[in-house]
């Protein structure tokens, strides 16, 4: 097989559109993985990520739109390279093993050539997956999990330039899942392939993926590497989608914006205009020196705010403490190990500056 030079990419899609009854369920949508690479299509149920896999994988024509792989035009809007000539893999929530094959044969299914080879072939994927000893099994005789590196195993064994994967996790509980998922991606780096994962979990995206394209409405509004799509959201609704928020909501007068926190700067915004300040509730912090004696002017991240303990819980390695500020505004705060103030309790709040998000309030949220 003809490995292309690093830079080049190994799936590419440019402008990809789908219409149903009139409806655009994918709209312009442009993606670029290299070999190696895994990438996740992430956003909430019915956004068009499913539909913009099985275009890919030539089970869905689109109605616009290309599809290249390693520099090679796969189809187009008039031209239509058949599924079994792309050179991808499918993976899928429903393993679909065949019942009547052993785990050889599932995996061997579809490969060419001498059985020698063949039989190579399994036996390598099958020790990288850890399924050696049950060769011999037939699907009916092995958990979920193994089930899960079976169809792995298989999705590989022609070496697939291009990897798709819906949902293959999911039916998974969440310990074995864990551990399936981080083996998978072992498996995927070695053999070199370009994934592309659809995934509606962002902890799976965070954890699996080098490259996160958010999708919302058939169209991808971000993208960009785990770390920097989580601290760089390009709106409410992206911050959201990923971790629970408190919403200060404010109004722009002199290119401050007055909370019970204090004045924010927001430069550029006209007066008038409705801003929503966005804090995650790991960055609300409670001051435990103050108590409830009052705020303290000399704190550097503005002022604190006055809440009253509405209840608290502990869910596991910290604790969720829900107030009700004097405003009447619902905030949450996560402390880490236990803290279980009891409800009615004041306590002053404080928020991280420098880990607030600021956007211009939408008429509407869609995610």
């Amino acid at each position: 097989m003809d490995i292309p030079a690093p830079d080049f990419p190994r799936l590419e899609i440019r402008n990809l559109a789908r219409s149903f009854a009139g409806r655009k369920v994918v709209d312009d949508v442009s993606l670029t993985i290299m070999p190696g690479q895994v990438t996740c299509l992430l956003g909430p149920s019915g956004c068009g990520k499913s539909t913009t896999l099985r275009m890919i994988a030539g089970i869905e024509t689109q109605d616009a739109g290309e599809i290249w792989s390693d520099g090679a035009l796969v189809c187009d809007a008039s031209q239509h390279t058949p599924p079994e000539a792309r050179g991808i893999g499918l993976m899928f929530q429903d393993f679909a093993l065949f019942p009547h094959l052993t785990v050889a044969g599932n995996v061997a299914y579809g490969l060419k050539g001498r059985a020698s080879k063949t039989r190579a072939r399994v036996e390598e994927l099958l020790a990288k997956v850890g399924m050696s000893a049950h060769i011999d099994r037939y699907p009916h005789e092995l958990s979920g999990g193994e089930q899960q590196r079976v169809a792995l195993a298989r999705a590989l064994a022609p070496r697939p330039r291009i990897m798709l994967m819906d949902e293959p996790f999911s039916g998974l509980d969440d310990r074995l899942r864990d551990d399936i998922r981080d083996e998978t991606l072992d498996v995927l780096k070695a053999e070199g392939t370009a994934v592309l994962l659809v995934t509606h979990e962002p902890e799976e995206a965070m954890r699996m993926a080098d490259e996160i394209a958010l999708m919302r409405g058939g169209r991808i509004i971000q993208t960009g590497a785990p770390y920097n799509i989580y601290n760089t959201p390009v709106d409410k609704d992206a911050a959201a989608f990923f971790s629970d928020v408190n919403v200060v909501p404010a109004t722009v007068q002199g290119a401050l914006a007055q909370t019970a926190f204090g004045q924010f700067l927001v430069p550029g915004v006209a007066d008038g205009t409705k801003v929503d300040i966005v804090i995650r509730p790991q960055h609300l912090k409670i001051d435990f020196d103050r108590q409830g004696k009052g705020p303290n002017p000399t704190i550097a991240d503005g002022t604190p705010a006055r809440g009253t303990v509405k209840r608290a819980r502990f869910m596991g390695v910290e604790s969720l403490v829900e107030f009700t500020l004097d405003d009447g505004s619902q905030m949450s705060a996560l402390v880490p190990s236990v803290f279980l103030p009891k409800p009615g309790m004041v306590l002053w709040l404080m928020i991280r500056r420098d880990k607030c998000f600021i956007f211009p309030r939408p008429e509407t949220s869609v995610i």
